[in-house]
């Protein structure tokens, strides 16, 4: 047998990367020492913190408390420069010379930068840039603004710290889902969810439901600890999303984790406790009386009854706590950064809590003078006790027996510890037994892992590696126990369990030459493999024995299982020119493929190209503007990008289903028929924007224009009935996003004992569904027919029925002096009623110091959006009886049944969601070396969500109850308050 080596046999890649490994070369080379202290220009302070580093080398520090930093490395003789970067500080460039002295001290003063425009940030590949070369808006949050704040999920933290980006909190719940929107939806059928990218690993954001809570999906970014965050950059344009492909149209975050610095291992231990309760409760039927027969109007008759406030059995405080402790250090060869954490969290529903345990390690290794190497590990086990709510699918959720139920009833279980029926009418679960005996549950295990090379081929050429790979396991049980009052009176159980597993290989080529004194080349070269699979099960059972709760013991009544695998492979080519550091060009092309489409539609291609110029460098502006403007930046970008999470893996085939003809197994086909020319939706985009710095870099405003159009947007399309199908997904829609970001950032008082920076945001964006094949229109699945996808209008509109009104839009009353609905002129009983999109979205933060003491304010504002309030439309009608309204009837106040009348126009419960909220409200005690060893202690008092301006009659006005679907939004019904949180925390330093 013929024989066929391994590098023969093996891709081009392992030959490249066999061929880096075998270039180790030495040189003769001296060991010197770096130090120096690093200050800020106005103040004078010392800045703790600082990245100082040599240009082009692994080596490098940070500094301490004291702004000291101080590191060793192994050099030829020679100059070098010193980098100083902080984020919100200018880049400090130093030229040192390495020479016969091997102690060589720096020093350096940092100006401070508001418009950050000397960051470095990455935009896809890990090559950083500098942020003054990019020609489109790109957002960063520092690790200090994502803690203290009482926030416990990463994705909770950024809330209100970025222009462009809607950060909604679906659920009140301890681990409930939050959507993220950049610039708009992007999609109709897919998701709307940025691309997450942790170190460079793409990771996962699932919100699978695998038992039934009622939207109160837990999303897998609760998965990360924003303690072990650095900071996060967000894409938000198509022009940078571009280099990212097909799966970047809906933006993308990327997360970048802590690493070590050479010195002495340093030591950051924190700890919090919180109390969670429920903002405010909701006005209820509290009038001592009940209809003598509650269906007749004519029947004005009453009875005495006592009125119980519900809310009472169903919310309470919960505590929670939080640990955390890290290490880092290292030397020139070698850096660590390793962390635990543990947190046990209640929620505001009785006997709900989620707890996570997560351990973190980062390691670089210096192997040879021109290769580098990384490793990451992150895994983490997370708990939570849950209660079902809501009523989409399942009706036998806590609140949702709440809104069904006579609150004349007392909801106290007898002697025998049997509950009473509260919902008389429709069978819904009393709320006191379902916080009590329903027992639901979930448990995730986590492993993201990763490995990289870094290598300095030339002094032009660089190239590296990362192998990304992130796993889960969620399992989920259900139990309710026989003899209940919910609809599963025999008992029900549910498992379900879920495996997904998926990792990108990328390698990317970089090459830096100067053209001539004034203009410099960067060419970047990249390939992407990615891959992705998942396997899921589950089983449900009613009919259970006495005390048994495993779902294999009852009456199955379904069972099922999925299987998905996607391949995703890419490649681009990028160009960037630099001219006399201020004017600047790029380009970029990338290919992609995906498993999803057919075979003629796999392969895309992608393009973008932007442009930035600081004209505040040229001698022109500085003689005529020089006074006024300290920095200004103008910027432009235009570029494509696509999005795939609109298709399942095997969707675009038709798919069979078994079945079962005179005792013999079969297939019928699915009354969806597939398309195998279907393509990926695809977007373009064009932004213009400026960045402009006044009195001395002082104040800072960075404003962005952008106008989105998605083209071939998936959408069911309606098949005659003659083919045998009722309808087939194709690229037959289209819709745009048009918007408007500002940003403002200001240092109005900076003295050595007092400082003052305020930072506000303003995004307004307009979506439009553009077109709908037929020019039609459709219900949005999961919203009762409420939702609705309508040409010309914004996606997920309220479509349903209205108040009929008189010639001066008066609701018009009926003989007996009831509402009644109303008809457009072409005879439909149903029109546009609401819109669940914000037209703006902002948020104000002051930061104030004063010596050791600090004070973090916070606002988030949403406004002109809509909530549809399904609870109200089930309280206020009569044959239930718990809603304020009802109370009202009962004194007089209203007809009898008017709250039933209502029941049937949908206009009546479409309420102004328009919020202020006051997010987070942190003030903190420093002190600064107290002990020996010890650098830091702080203590903590943090509020958040402590206050709400609304108009909302419900709980709040920051909810949706079909959790992360895009579409569906401003929907509340039987979901859960998100809650006010007090945190006392305590962190030390050392």
């Amino acid at each position: 047998m013929k024989k066929t080596s391994l590098i023969k046999r093996k891709s081009p890649f392992w030959v490249a990367l066999l061929m880096l490994l075998c270039m180790a070369f030495g040189y003769g080379q001296e060991q010197y020492t770096f130090k120096g202290t690093i200050t800020d220009a106005n103040d004078e302070l010392p800045i703790p913190g600082v990245s100082v580093f040599l240009e082009n080398t692994s080596y490098g520090g940070v500094t301490d408390f004291d702004g000291y930093y101080e590191f060793k490395a192994a050099l030829e003789p020679g100059d070098y420069t010193l980098l100083a970067s902080y984020l919100g500080y200018s880049t400090k460039r130093i030229k040192v010379s390495a020479q016969a002295s091997q102690e060589i001290e720096a020093n350096a003063q940092l100006s401070e930068d508001l418009l950050s425009l000397d960051e470095v940030v990455v935009t896809g590949s890990t090559v950083g840039v500098n942020k003054r070369t990019l020609g489109n808006a790109i957002s960063s949050v520092k690790s200090e603004d994502l803690v203290n704040n009482g926030a416990t999920a990463v994705d909770q933290a950024i809330s209100g710290k970025i222009t462009g980006a809607l950060v909604q909190q679906n659920s009140g719940d301890p681990a409930g889902g939050i959507s993220i929107r950049l610039r708009g939806p992007s999609t109709v059928l897919g998701s709307s969810d940025p691309l997450y990218i942790v170190d460079g690993i793409i990771v996962s954001n699932s919100s699978a439901e695998l038992i039934d809570t009622g939207g109160n999906t837990q999303n897998r970014l609760a998965d990360l600890n924003p303690n072990d965050v650095e900071r996060i950059e967000i894409i938000k344009g198509a022009a940078a999303a571009a280099i990212y492909g097909s799966r970047a149209s809906n933006g993308v975050v990327q997360i970048f984790t802590k690493k070590g610095k050479s010195g002495e291992p340093r030591f950051s231990f924190s700890t919090n406790a919180k109390i969670n309760e429920l903002r405010k409760t909701i006005d209820y039927n509290d009038v001592p009386l009940a209809w003598e027969d509650p269906f007749d109007r004519a029947n004005l008759a009453t009875v005495p009854v006592e009125r119980y406030d519900l809310q009472d059995e169903i919310f309470e405080s919960g505590f929670g706590v939080e640990n955390y402790l890290s290490v880092s250090g290292g030397n020139e060869k070698t850096t660590y950064f390793i962390s635990g954490s543990h947190l046990d969290n209640e929620g505001i529903i009785k006997n709900t809590n989620f707890q996570r345990i997560g351990f973190k390690a980062n390691v670089t290794q210096k192997a040879f003078d021109w290769l580098g190497i990384n490793a990451s590990l992150n895994y983490v086990r997370s708990k939570s006790e849950e209660v079902p709510n809501g009523g989409i699918n399942a009706a036998y959720g806590a609140i949702t027996g709440f809104v069904f139920s006579d609150n004349s009833i007392d909801p106290a279980p007898n002697a025998s510890g049997v509950y009473p029926q509260t919902s008389l009418l429709v069978p819904r679960t009393n709320p006191a037994e379902a916080v009590d005996r329903f027992d639901f549950g979930q448990k995730i295990n986590r492993v993201i892992t990763s490995v990289g090379l870094d290598a300095q081929i030339t002094d032009n050429l660089t190239a590296n590696y990362t192998l990304g790979l992130d796993f889960f396991n969620q399992s989920a049980t259900a139990f309710i126990p026989i003899n209940n009052t919910s609809p599963n009176g025999d008992g029900f159980a549910r498992r379900s369990d879920i495996n997904n597993f998926q990792y990108n290989s990328d390698l990317n080529l970089s090459y830096k030459a100067a053209i001539n004194d004034d203009i410099s080349s960067t060419t970047t070269l990249g390939g992407s493999w990615q891959y992705e699979e998942f396997d899921r099960i589950g089983i449900n059972a009613t009919g259970l024995p006495p005390i048994v709760e495993t779902a294999t013991s009852g009456s199955i009544v379904e069972q099922g299982e999925s299987r998905s695998q996607i391949s995703y492979w890419g490649a681009f080519v990028q160009q960037s020119f630099s001219y006399k550091d201020k004017l600047y060009l790029n380009g970029a092309l990338r290919s992609d493929g995906a498993s999803t489409f057919g075979k003629d539609e796999r392969s895309q291609l992608y393009a973008k190209a932007s442009l930035s110029y600081i004209i505040s460098e040229e001698d022109f502006w500085e003689n005529t503007f020089g006074d006024t403007f300290s920095t200004f930046k103008l910027r432009g970008s235009w570029g494509q990008a696509g999005n795939l999470t609109a298709l399942s893996a095997f969707q675009r085939f038709t798919l069979l289903s078994p079945i079962s003809i005179n005792g013999s197994p079969g297939l019928i086909p699915n009354t969806q028929q597939g398309d195998l020319d279907i393509a990926p939706e695809r977007q373009e985009e064009i932004e213009f924007g400026f960045d402009a710095g006044f009195l001395n870099n002082r104040l800072g405003v960075e404003l962005t224009y952008y106008k989105q159009e998605v083209t071939d947007l998936l959408l069911p399309r309606e098949l005659s009935p003659s083919t045998g199908y009722s309808s087939r997904i194709e690229n037959v829609g289209n819709l745009e996003n048009t918007g408007l970001e500002v940003l403002l950032k200001g240092a109005p008082v900076k003295s050595e004992d007092f400082t003052w920076d305020i930072t506000a945001t303003y995004s307004k964006n307009e979506n439009e569904v553009t077109s709908v094949a037929g020019g039609g229109q459709f219900a949005l699945a999961g919203s009762f027919a409420t939702n609705y996808v309508i040409e010309g209008e914004p996606l997920g509109v309220f479509y349903r029925q209205f108040y009929a009104r008189d010639a001066d839009g008066n609701i018009a009353l009926d003989e007996n002096g009831y509402p009644f609905t109303g008809t457009t002129e072409d005879g439909s009983s149903s029109k546009v009623i609401g819109n669940p999109n914000p037209e703006w979205f902002g948020s104000l933060i002051n930061e104030f110091s004063y010596k050791n003491v600090d004070l973090r304010v916070q606002f988030d504002a949403v406004q002109g959006f809509d909530v549809f309030n399904w609870n109200r439309r089930l309280m206020d009608n009569v044959i239930f009886g718990g809603g304020y309204n009802v109370g009202q009837e009962l004194q007089g106040n209203l007809p009898k049944g008017y709250g039933g009348a209502q029941a049937g126009i949908f206009e009546e419960f479409v309420e102004d969601g328009s919020f202020v909220k006051l997010r987070e409200l942190a003030l903190s005690y420093n002190l600064q070396e107290p002990f020996e060893s010890v650098d830091n202690i702080k203590i903590s008092l943090i509020g958040r969500n402590l206050i709400s301006w609304d108009d909302y009659s419900g709980w709040d006005p920051e909810i949706n109850t079909a959790g992360q679907s895009n579409g569906v939004r401003g929907f509340d019904f039987a979901g859960v308050p998100i809650p006010r949180t007090y945190q006392l925390g305590l962190s030390v330093n050392f």
